[in-house]
Protein backbone atom coordinates (compact mmCIF):
# COMPACT_ATOMS: atom_id res chain seq x y z
CA UNK A 1 0.00 0.00 0.00
CA UNK A 2 3.15 2.25 0.78
CA UNK A 3 3.29 4.39 -2.35
CA UNK A 4 7.20 5.39 -3.47
CA UNK A 5 6.47 8.89 -4.70
CA UNK A 6 6.75 12.48 -3.98
CA UNK A 7 3.03 14.50 -1.60
CA UNK A 8 3.17 17.87 -1.15
CA UNK A 9 0.42 20.41 1.08
CA UNK A 10 -0.32 22.94 3.05
CA UNK A 11 0.02 21.50 6.41
CA UNK A 12 -1.47 24.85 8.49
CA UNK A 13 -5.16 26.53 8.42
CA UNK A 14 -5.98 29.33 6.02
CA UNK A 15 -5.80 32.88 7.95
CA UNK A 16 -2.86 32.52 9.92
CA UNK A 17 0.49 34.88 9.41
CA UNK A 18 2.94 32.21 8.65
CA UNK A 19 2.01 28.89 6.43
CA UNK A 20 3.53 25.95 6.21
CA UNK A 21 3.79 23.11 3.00
CA UNK A 22 5.15 20.01 3.78
CA UNK A 23 7.04 17.78 0.98
CA UNK A 24 7.75 14.14 1.85
CA UNK A 25 8.73 11.52 -0.36
CA UNK A 26 12.53 10.08 -1.65
CA UNK A 27 12.73 13.36 -4.01
CA UNK A 28 11.43 15.79 -1.32
CA UNK A 29 14.41 17.66 -0.50
CA UNK A 30 15.97 17.58 -4.63
CA UNK A 31 12.80 19.17 -5.58
CA UNK A 32 12.51 21.82 -2.92
CA UNK A 33 16.15 22.36 -3.50
CA UNK A 34 14.79 23.33 -7.72
CA UNK A 35 13.07 25.79 -5.88
CA UNK A 36 14.79 27.24 -3.39
CA UNK A 37 17.57 29.83 -3.52
CA UNK A 38 19.73 30.15 -0.20
CA UNK A 39 23.76 30.31 0.72
CA UNK A 40 23.55 26.15 0.71
CA UNK A 41 22.17 23.98 -1.34
CA UNK A 42 19.33 21.79 0.51
CA UNK A 43 20.63 18.37 -1.32
CA UNK A 44 23.76 19.11 0.88
CA UNK A 45 22.65 20.10 3.71
CA UNK A 46 22.11 17.96 7.14
CA UNK A 47 19.25 16.50 8.52
CA UNK A 48 17.33 18.73 11.18
CA UNK A 49 19.02 21.97 10.24
CA UNK A 50 16.87 25.14 8.88
CA UNK A 51 17.99 27.34 6.20
CA UNK A 52 16.94 30.95 5.17
CA UNK A 53 16.35 31.60 1.31
CA UNK A 54 13.77 32.46 -1.25
CA UNK A 55 11.66 30.55 -3.17
CA UNK A 56 11.86 31.11 -7.13
CA UNK A 57 9.77 30.18 -10.18
CA UNK A 58 11.37 28.81 -13.00
CA UNK A 59 10.83 31.84 -14.30
CA UNK A 60 12.95 33.73 -12.21
CA UNK A 61 9.68 35.22 -10.24
CA UNK A 62 10.14 35.67 -6.70
CA UNK A 63 7.46 34.13 -5.00
CA UNK A 64 8.53 34.42 -0.91
CA UNK A 65 11.09 34.84 1.19
CA UNK A 66 11.10 31.59 3.43
CA UNK A 67 12.67 29.40 6.38
CA UNK A 68 13.16 25.60 4.83
CA UNK A 69 13.50 22.98 7.53
CA UNK A 70 15.15 19.56 6.26
CA UNK A 71 14.57 16.29 7.54
CA UNK A 72 16.42 12.85 6.10
CA UNK A 73 15.04 9.62 6.03
CA UNK A 74 14.42 7.79 8.06
CA UNK A 75 14.46 10.35 11.08
CA UNK A 76 10.83 12.44 9.90
CA UNK A 77 7.58 12.41 10.58
CA UNK A 78 6.85 9.90 8.07
CA UNK A 79 10.46 8.34 8.24
CA UNK A 80 11.26 9.33 4.52
CA UNK A 81 13.01 12.61 3.12
CA UNK A 82 11.16 15.72 4.14
CA UNK A 83 11.09 19.15 3.55
CA UNK A 84 9.02 22.08 5.43
CA UNK A 85 8.55 25.75 3.85
CA UNK A 86 7.37 27.99 6.03
CA UNK A 87 6.22 31.30 3.98
CA UNK A 88 4.34 34.30 4.82
CA UNK A 89 0.46 32.80 5.55
CA UNK A 90 -0.75 34.21 2.44
CA UNK A 91 -3.32 32.13 0.61
CA UNK A 92 -1.68 32.61 -2.72
CA UNK A 93 1.74 32.31 -1.76
CA UNK A 94 0.78 28.98 -0.29
CA UNK A 95 -1.12 27.91 -3.55
CA UNK A 96 1.98 29.07 -5.45
CA UNK A 97 4.16 27.17 -4.00
CA UNK A 98 2.23 23.80 -3.91
CA UNK A 99 2.16 24.45 -7.83
CA UNK A 100 5.85 24.57 -8.56
CA UNK A 101 6.61 22.00 -6.13
CA UNK A 102 3.93 19.67 -8.28
CA UNK A 103 5.27 20.94 -11.55
CA UNK A 104 8.62 19.33 -10.37
CA UNK A 105 7.54 16.14 -9.25
CA UNK A 106 5.47 15.75 -6.76
CA UNK A 107 1.38 15.59 -6.72
CA UNK A 108 -1.19 16.50 -3.86
CA UNK A 109 -1.34 14.52 -0.73
CA UNK A 110 -4.77 12.59 0.16
CA UNK A 111 -6.23 13.35 3.39
CA UNK A 112 -4.10 11.78 6.49
CA UNK A 113 -0.92 10.59 3.51
CA UNK A 114 1.61 12.03 5.54
CA UNK A 115 0.97 10.11 9.02
CA UNK A 116 -0.18 7.13 6.86
CA UNK A 117 3.41 7.34 5.34
CA UNK A 118 4.42 7.40 8.96
CA UNK A 119 2.44 4.38 10.13
CA UNK A 120 3.20 2.23 7.40
CA UNK A 121 7.06 3.14 7.85
CA UNK A 122 6.33 2.08 11.06
CA UNK A 123 7.39 5.49 12.74
CA UNK A 124 3.97 4.92 14.54
CA UNK A 125 1.43 2.36 15.46
CA UNK A 126 -1.80 2.49 14.17
CA UNK A 127 -3.09 3.81 17.69
CA UNK A 128 -0.47 6.35 17.42
CA UNK A 129 -1.50 7.79 14.38
CA UNK A 130 -5.13 7.49 15.15
CA UNK A 131 -4.04 9.80 18.64
CA UNK A 132 -2.87 12.54 15.99
CA UNK A 133 -6.04 13.16 14.63
CA UNK A 134 -7.30 13.14 18.13
CA UNK A 135 -4.55 15.87 19.21
CA UNK A 136 -5.82 18.16 16.36
CA UNK A 137 -9.42 18.17 17.04
CA UNK A 138 -8.96 18.48 21.05
CA UNK A 139 -11.16 20.65 22.44
CA UNK A 140 -10.46 20.81 26.27
CA UNK A 141 -7.06 20.18 28.62
CA UNK A 142 -8.74 16.56 29.32
CA UNK A 143 -8.77 15.22 25.92
CA UNK A 144 -5.79 16.77 24.96
CA UNK A 145 -3.84 15.44 27.59
CA UNK A 146 -5.09 12.04 26.84
CA UNK A 147 -4.48 11.71 22.94
CA UNK A 148 -1.16 13.06 23.82
CA UNK A 149 -0.56 10.13 26.18
CA UNK A 150 -1.21 7.93 23.18
CA UNK A 151 0.73 9.52 20.63
CA UNK A 152 3.37 8.77 22.50
CA UNK A 153 2.92 4.84 22.72
CA UNK A 154 1.58 4.46 26.21
CA UNK A 155 -1.21 2.95 25.00
CA UNK A 156 -0.05 0.95 22.52
CA UNK A 157 2.81 -0.58 25.05
CA UNK A 158 0.37 -1.49 27.76
CA UNK A 159 -1.04 -3.44 24.58
CA UNK A 160 2.34 -4.86 23.45
CA UNK A 161 2.84 -6.36 26.61
CA UNK A 162 -0.66 -8.17 26.86
CA UNK A 163 0.22 -8.98 23.09
CA UNK A 164 3.51 -10.29 24.54
CA UNK A 165 2.06 -12.57 27.32
CA UNK A 166 -0.76 -14.14 24.96
CA UNK A 167 1.88 -15.09 22.45
CA UNK A 168 4.07 -17.11 25.61
CA UNK A 169 1.02 -19.31 26.29
CA UNK A 170 0.07 -19.75 22.61
CA UNK A 171 3.69 -20.99 21.73
CA UNK A 172 3.55 -23.46 25.24
CA UNK A 173 0.25 -25.07 23.63
CA UNK A 174 1.76 -25.05 20.10
CA UNK A 175 4.50 -26.91 21.47
CA UNK A 176 2.72 -29.15 22.69
CA UNK A 177 0.64 -29.67 19.83
CA UNK A 178 3.90 -30.09 18.03
CA UNK A 179 4.76 -33.30 20.76
CA UNK A 180 1.64 -34.61 21.22
CA UNK A 181 2.38 -38.56 20.89
CA UNK A 182 4.38 -37.50 24.02
CA UNK A 183 1.15 -38.13 26.68
CA UNK A 184 3.92 -37.70 29.51
CA UNK A 185 4.88 -34.07 28.24
CA UNK A 186 2.83 -31.40 29.20
CA UNK A 187 4.80 -27.47 28.55
CA UNK A 188 2.06 -25.63 29.91
CA UNK A 189 0.34 -26.34 33.29
CA UNK A 190 -3.37 -25.40 32.84
CA UNK A 191 -3.43 -24.19 36.59
CA UNK A 192 -1.09 -21.60 35.65
CA UNK A 193 -2.70 -21.00 31.88
CA UNK A 194 -5.69 -20.36 33.77
CA UNK A 195 -4.56 -17.70 36.37
CA UNK A 196 -2.76 -16.08 33.25
CA UNK A 197 -5.51 -15.65 31.15
CA UNK A 198 -7.97 -14.71 34.04
CA UNK A 199 -5.26 -11.46 34.76
CA UNK A 200 -5.83 -11.12 30.88
CA UNK A 201 -9.57 -10.95 30.86
CA UNK A 202 -9.36 -8.74 33.87
CA UNK A 203 -6.93 -5.93 32.30
CA UNK A 204 -8.66 -5.99 28.81
CA UNK A 205 -12.18 -5.84 30.77
CA UNK A 206 -10.72 -2.41 32.63
CA UNK A 207 -9.69 -1.09 29.57
CA UNK A 208 -12.44 -1.43 27.67
CA UNK A 209 -14.69 -0.54 30.67
CA UNK A 210 -12.84 2.95 30.34
CA UNK A 211 -14.55 3.59 27.45
CA UNK A 212 -17.55 4.94 28.41
CA UNK A 213 -15.55 7.73 30.33
CA UNK A 214 -13.50 8.27 27.63
CA UNK A 215 -16.34 8.41 25.32
CA UNK A 216 -17.42 11.27 27.58
CA UNK A 217 -14.54 13.32 28.00
CA UNK A 218 -14.31 13.11 23.81
CA UNK A 219 -17.55 14.12 23.16
CA UNK A 220 -19.11 16.11 26.62
CA UNK A 221 -20.05 15.25 29.79
CA UNK A 222 -23.50 14.34 29.83
CA UNK A 223 -25.47 16.53 32.18
CA UNK A 224 -29.03 16.25 32.08
CA UNK A 225 -30.95 19.34 33.87
CA UNK A 226 -34.35 17.63 34.98
CA UNK A 227 -37.27 19.45 36.61
CA UNK A 228 -41.09 20.61 36.97
CA UNK A 229 -42.40 22.87 34.23
CA UNK A 230 -41.20 26.83 34.98
CA UNK A 231 -38.26 25.88 37.77
CA UNK A 232 -36.16 27.38 35.84
CA UNK A 233 -33.91 24.61 33.82
CA UNK A 234 -33.79 26.78 30.04
CA UNK A 235 -32.48 29.81 32.16
CA UNK A 236 -30.03 27.81 33.86
CA UNK A 237 -28.71 25.97 30.63
CA UNK A 238 -28.36 29.88 28.76
CA UNK A 239 -26.77 31.06 31.95
CA UNK A 240 -24.19 28.05 32.09
CA UNK A 241 -23.03 28.48 28.35
CA UNK A 242 -23.46 32.63 28.08
CA UNK A 243 -26.00 32.05 25.06
CA UNK A 244 -29.46 31.94 24.48
CA UNK A 245 -29.91 28.35 23.57
CA UNK A 246 -33.22 27.55 24.88
CA UNK A 247 -36.49 29.24 24.93
CA UNK A 248 -37.33 31.10 28.56
CA UNK A 249 -41.18 31.66 29.04
CA UNK A 250 -43.58 31.73 31.43
CA UNK A 251 -46.07 29.15 29.49
CA UNK A 252 -45.65 25.37 30.82
CA UNK A 253 -44.70 23.34 28.42
CA UNK A 254 -42.51 25.23 26.23
CA UNK A 255 -39.72 23.06 26.05
CA UNK A 256 -40.97 19.97 24.02
CA UNK A 257 -37.61 18.12 23.02
CA UNK A 258 -34.32 18.17 24.71
CA UNK A 259 -32.19 21.13 23.60
CA UNK A 260 -27.91 20.48 23.49
CA UNK A 261 -25.33 22.66 24.16
CA UNK A 262 -21.72 22.05 24.83
CA UNK A 263 -19.36 24.22 26.92
CA UNK A 264 -15.80 24.13 28.78
CA UNK A 265 -15.73 24.42 32.26
CA UNK A 266 -12.17 24.09 33.57
CA UNK A 267 -10.19 21.15 31.51
CA UNK A 268 -13.36 19.31 30.66
CA UNK A 269 -15.93 19.61 28.14
CA UNK A 270 -19.70 19.35 29.01
CA UNK A 271 -22.83 18.29 27.40
CA UNK A 272 -25.49 20.07 29.01
CA UNK A 273 -29.31 18.93 28.04
CA UNK A 274 -32.35 20.91 28.70
CA UNK A 275 -35.53 18.50 29.05
CA UNK A 276 -38.99 18.89 29.19
CA UNK A 277 -40.48 19.45 32.29
CA UNK A 278 -41.75 16.90 34.23
CA UNK A 279 -45.42 16.62 34.96
CA UNK A 280 -48.97 14.61 34.12
CA UNK A 281 -50.55 16.30 30.78
CA UNK A 282 -52.56 14.99 28.11
CA UNK A 283 -50.92 16.52 25.56
CA UNK A 284 -49.22 13.75 22.72
CA UNK A 285 -46.39 16.02 22.09
CA UNK A 286 -45.43 17.37 25.64
CA UNK A 287 -46.08 13.76 27.12
CA UNK A 288 -42.87 12.37 24.46
CA UNK A 289 -40.71 15.49 25.40
CA UNK A 290 -41.47 14.04 28.91
CA UNK A 291 -40.53 10.65 28.22
CA UNK A 292 -37.51 11.74 25.94
CA UNK A 293 -36.37 13.76 28.97
CA UNK A 294 -36.09 10.63 31.25
CA UNK A 295 -34.23 8.76 28.71
CA UNK A 296 -31.84 11.79 28.42
CA UNK A 297 -32.05 11.80 32.13
CA UNK A 298 -30.80 7.80 32.50
CA UNK A 299 -27.10 8.09 29.38
CA UNK A 300 -26.36 11.05 31.52
CA UNK A 301 -23.35 10.69 33.44
CA UNK A 302 -24.64 13.57 35.70
CA UNK A 303 -28.10 14.49 36.71
CA UNK A 304 -28.92 18.35 38.01
CA UNK A 305 -32.56 18.11 40.19
CA UNK A 306 -34.11 21.22 39.77
CA UNK A 307 -36.45 23.14 42.14
CA UNK A 308 -37.43 26.57 42.89
CA UNK A 309 -38.55 26.19 46.09
CA UNK A 310 -42.22 26.26 45.38
CA UNK A 311 -42.25 23.02 44.51
CA UNK A 312 -40.45 19.65 45.35
CA UNK A 313 -37.20 18.21 44.12
CA UNK A 314 -38.43 15.62 41.02
CA UNK A 315 -38.41 12.04 42.08
CA UNK A 316 -35.71 10.63 40.57
CA UNK A 317 -34.16 7.00 40.92
CA UNK A 318 -29.71 7.24 39.53
CA UNK A 319 -28.23 4.41 38.09
CA UNK A 320 -25.19 3.63 40.26
CA UNK A 321 -22.72 5.29 38.00
CA UNK A 322 -24.32 8.98 38.43
CA UNK A 323 -23.49 11.83 40.37
CA UNK A 324 -26.65 14.05 41.15
CA UNK A 325 -26.95 18.02 42.08
CA UNK A 326 -29.25 19.47 43.61
CA UNK A 327 -30.15 22.94 42.72
CA UNK A 328 -32.44 24.99 44.37
CA UNK A 329 -32.78 27.73 41.45
CA UNK A 330 -34.38 31.35 41.56
CA UNK A 331 -32.67 32.31 45.13
CA UNK A 332 -33.53 36.04 44.37
CA UNK A 333 -36.97 35.53 45.17
CA UNK A 334 -38.95 34.97 47.83
CA UNK A 335 -40.67 31.71 47.69
CA UNK A 336 -41.30 28.74 50.09
CA UNK A 337 -38.43 26.91 51.08
CA UNK A 338 -37.86 23.81 49.28
CA UNK A 339 -38.57 20.37 50.43
CA UNK A 340 -35.00 18.68 50.77
CA UNK A 341 -34.34 16.00 48.30
CA UNK A 342 -35.21 12.09 49.69
CA UNK A 343 -32.75 9.85 50.91
CA UNK A 344 -30.36 8.58 47.95
CA UNK A 345 -27.20 5.79 48.84
CA UNK A 346 -24.30 8.60 50.04
CA UNK A 347 -22.17 7.41 47.06
CA UNK A 348 -24.90 9.19 44.64
CA UNK A 349 -26.54 12.16 46.48
CA UNK A 350 -25.19 15.66 47.77
CA UNK A 351 -25.66 16.43 51.05
CA UNK A 352 -26.64 20.17 50.35
CA UNK A 353 -28.36 21.90 48.04
CA UNK A 354 -26.57 24.28 45.81
CA UNK A 355 -28.94 27.75 45.91
CA UNK A 356 -28.70 29.57 42.86
CA UNK A 357 -30.10 32.78 40.90
CA UNK A 358 -28.93 32.48 36.91
CA UNK A 359 -30.21 35.73 36.38
CA UNK A 360 -27.84 37.35 38.98
CA UNK A 361 -25.23 34.96 39.13
CA UNK A 362 -24.91 34.09 42.85
CA UNK A 363 -24.27 29.94 43.08
CA UNK A 364 -22.60 29.75 39.90
CA UNK A 365 -19.08 29.29 40.58
CA UNK A 366 -20.73 27.14 43.34
CA UNK A 367 -22.60 24.95 40.96
CA UNK A 368 -19.06 24.60 38.12
CA UNK A 369 -17.13 23.15 41.30
CA UNK A 370 -19.36 20.34 41.95
CA UNK A 371 -20.10 19.71 38.07
CA UNK A 372 -15.77 19.59 37.95
CA UNK A 373 -16.01 17.09 41.62
CA UNK A 374 -18.51 14.70 39.61
CA UNK A 375 -16.38 14.93 36.75
CA UNK A 376 -12.97 13.70 38.98
CA UNK A 377 -15.32 11.14 40.33
CA UNK A 378 -16.05 9.63 37.37
CA UNK A 379 -12.14 9.44 36.47
CA UNK A 380 -12.25 7.60 39.54
CA UNK A 381 -13.97 4.79 39.10
CA UNK A 382 -11.65 3.39 36.34
CA UNK A 383 -9.03 1.24 37.56
CA UNK A 384 -6.82 1.72 34.37
CA UNK A 385 -4.16 4.75 33.88
CA UNK A 386 -5.06 4.51 30.28
CA UNK A 387 -8.49 5.47 29.29
CA UNK A 388 -9.82 4.53 25.65
CA UNK A 389 -11.22 6.96 23.57
CA UNK A 390 -11.65 5.34 19.60
CA UNK A 391 -14.70 3.04 19.19
CA UNK A 392 -13.09 1.00 16.61
CA UNK A 393 -10.31 0.08 19.75
CA UNK A 394 -13.65 -0.26 22.09
CA UNK A 395 -14.89 -2.96 19.79
CA UNK A 396 -11.69 -4.88 19.24
CA UNK A 397 -11.21 -4.95 23.06
CA UNK A 398 -14.37 -6.51 23.54
CA UNK A 399 -14.05 -9.21 21.26
CA UNK A 400 -10.67 -10.29 22.26
CA UNK A 401 -12.34 -10.26 25.58
CA UNK A 402 -14.65 -12.96 24.28
CA UNK A 403 -12.23 -14.91 22.56
CA UNK A 404 -10.00 -15.19 26.07
CA UNK A 405 -12.97 -15.84 27.58
CA UNK A 406 -13.65 -19.02 25.60
CA UNK A 407 -10.10 -19.68 26.55
CA UNK A 408 -10.87 -19.84 30.26
CA UNK A 409 -13.73 -21.98 29.71
CA UNK A 410 -11.76 -24.22 27.77
CA UNK A 411 -8.44 -24.62 30.00
CA UNK A 412 -11.36 -25.39 33.14
CA UNK A 413 -13.10 -27.88 30.81
CA UNK A 414 -10.37 -29.84 29.59
CA UNK A 415 -10.11 -28.60 26.21
CA UNK A 416 -7.93 -29.99 23.54
CA UNK A 417 -5.21 -27.38 23.05
CA UNK A 418 -5.11 -26.90 19.08
CA UNK A 419 -8.52 -25.25 20.06
CA UNK A 420 -7.47 -23.46 23.06
CA UNK A 421 -4.33 -21.94 21.13
CA UNK A 422 -6.37 -20.88 17.96
CA UNK A 423 -8.73 -19.13 20.63
CA UNK A 424 -5.87 -17.36 21.74
CA UNK A 425 -4.82 -16.62 18.06
CA UNK A 426 -8.03 -14.96 17.56
CA UNK A 427 -8.13 -12.66 20.55
CA UNK A 428 -4.12 -11.64 19.25
CA UNK A 429 -6.03 -11.09 16.33
CA UNK A 430 -8.10 -8.82 17.22
CA UNK A 431 -5.50 -6.46 19.70
CA UNK A 432 -3.52 -6.60 16.33
CA UNK A 433 -6.06 -4.23 14.85
CA UNK A 434 -5.57 -1.81 17.19
CA UNK A 435 -2.18 -0.86 16.89
CA UNK A 436 -2.06 -2.67 13.44
CA UNK A 437 0.49 -4.95 11.75
CA UNK A 438 0.20 -7.74 9.24
CA UNK A 439 -3.44 -8.79 9.99
CA UNK A 440 -4.75 -4.96 9.02
CA UNK A 441 -6.82 -4.76 5.94
CA UNK A 442 -6.10 -1.97 3.21
CA UNK A 443 -9.39 -1.08 3.57
CA UNK A 444 -9.68 -0.28 7.31
CA UNK A 445 -6.24 1.42 7.06
CA UNK A 446 -7.61 3.51 4.30
CA UNK A 447 -10.83 4.29 6.39
CA UNK A 448 -9.04 5.72 9.37
CA UNK A 449 -6.68 8.38 7.02
CA UNK A 450 -9.31 9.51 5.28
CA UNK A 451 -10.77 11.19 8.31
CA UNK A 452 -7.65 13.16 8.77
CA UNK A 453 -7.13 16.86 7.25
CA UNK A 454 -4.90 16.94 4.58
CA UNK A 455 -1.47 17.97 5.55
CA UNK A 456 -1.61 16.07 8.12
Amino acid sequence: MLENDDICAVATAQGGAIGIVRVSGPSAITIADTLFSGNQRLSSAKSHTLHYGKIIAPDGQLIDEVLVSVFRAPNSYTGENAIEISCHGSAYILQQVCQLLIAAGCRAARPGEFTQRAFLNRRMDLAQAEAVADVIAATNAATHRIAMSQMRGTYSSQLAAIRQRMLQLTALLELELDFSDHEDLEFADRTELSRQCEALIHTISSLAGSFSIGNAIKNGIAVAIIGAPNVGKSTLLNAIVHDDRAIVSDIQGTTRDTIDATFNIGPHTFRFIDTAGIRTTDDIVEKMGIERSIKAAKEAQIVILLSDGSTPFPAYHPTASQSILWVRTKSDLPSLPAAFPPPLPASSRQDAVIALSAHTGEGMQSLEQELLLAAERMFSTTSSDIIVTNIRHYDALLQAKTSLLRVAEGLQSGLSGDFIAQDLRECLFHLSEIIGGEVTSDEVIGTIFSKFCIGK
